[in-house]
């Protein structure tokens, strides 16, 4: 008797799923439909095809790029099981942070415009720095807090968000840091390459390709999956959960101090409200994109369209002069439908066993 390839075997497996699992498993082909008939929709709504536009499209992709940077990070965070709600809060307090820092290199705006090149690079670097800086310790705090004080992640990062944002209002004094450097918007956060991709977006698939690869092909990505399927088969497999769980809550710190380097660099300006709501956007864009909040089941592909669902509902809004509000509305529907669908699907898998 001949033993069945893998081919024909997945093949076999396959067949004998019902229509609903066979379905259920192409939720990423799904939420990219979803994605292009919005896109379609706006285009067709739009006038005159502006929505459609080079320009405009740059746009989408520039508003898309902060929010995808972060979702990049809580994408391996929630497949590990983990969860991280303090986000937006630690964005703001390392903008707050390092815009003190480089008005205190610069100077007030008056006189970065006449600073000398060599000053405008060291304020850069001292802004990125300490901005990276305050985002991985936030991240550290995390994960003490989760992994060695055994408090839940989900009232733990409640907490360090508060923390977070009551430190950012009493170090700015309750309002924004602004005057920085113009060079920074003129040569990064306004600049395109080619006059066509913004700088921010490039760094945006930078960050998300090195950590798709990271997920999808290297070790720590097997491991990531391991431990958000089966946390004690995990640490009886040898791997070290802890440390693992450590090195993901201090990597969503870290992206959070460059996306909050970008949001300077951007808009000159260090709100402390332009942020609040994105560890929730973050947290349903990934959802939306497939990824389990009850761990061990996501791609980064589907991460990526669920992210550009909002930034496109948002955009196209705009354009087709619709109340923006509505795209809240939209997106918690999506989220619920989301959810929904990942909870069928794990049902349909546990049948299947």
């Amino acid at each position: 008797m001949n033993t069945p390839t893998p081919t024909e075997a997945a093949e076999v497996v396959l067949k004998k799923q019902s229509p609903l699992q066979r379905w259920l498993r192409r939720e990423n082909t799904l939420i990219l439909v979803a994605l292009l008939a919005l896109i379609l929709l706006f285009s067709v709504w739009a006038p005159g095809g502006s929505f459609f536009s080079a320009q405009n499209v740059a746009n989408i992709a520039l508003d898309a790029s902060s929010l995808l940077i972060i979702a990049g990070g809580v994408t391996l965070l929630i497949i590990a099981g983990g969860l991280d709600l303090s986000v937006g809060a630690v964005i703001v307090f390392s903008s707050v942070v390092a815009g003190k820092v480089m008005l205190a290199i610069a100077g007030p705006i008056a006189e970065s415009v006449k600073a000398p090149l060599e000053v405008i690079l060291l304020t850069a670097a001292a802004g990125l720095g300490t901005a990276l800086v305050c985002g991985w310790l936030w991240g550290a705090l995390n994960a003490f807090v989760i992994l060695k004080l055994r408090v839940p992640s989900i009232i733990a990062t409640l907490a360090t968000l508060s923390i977070a944002m009551g430190l950012a209002q009493i170090i700015s004094a309750g309002v924004s840091i602004s005057g920085l450097p113009v060079q920074l918007q003129r040569y990064f956060g306004g600049a395109r390459l080619a006059g066509v991709v913004p700088y921010p977006v490039l760094i945006a698939v930078l960050v998300i390709a090195i950590l798709w690869v990271v997920l999808a092909k290297t070790r720590f990505g097997m491991r990531t999956y391991a431990i958000g399927g089966d946390r004690r088969a995990a640490e009886r497999a040898g791997i070290r959960v802890d440390r693992h769980m450590l090195i993901l809550y201090t990597l969503v710190g870290f992206l959070a101090g460059i996306v909050a380097f970008i949001d300077l660099a951007r808009f000159g300006t260090a709100s402390l409200t332009g942020h609040t709501q994105d560890a929730l956007n973050a947290i349903a864009a990934v959802v939306i994109g497939g990824v389990s909040l009850f761990g061990g089941w996501g791609r980064m592909s589907g991460a990526i369209i669920g992210v550009f669902i909002p930034a496109v509902l948002a955009n196209g809004f705009v354009v087709v002069r619709v109340d923006p509000f509505w795209q809240n509305v939209a997106v918690g529907v999506v989220l619920i439908l989301a959810v929904y669908v990942d909870q069928l699907r794990r049902g349909a898998d546990q049948k299947g066993k």
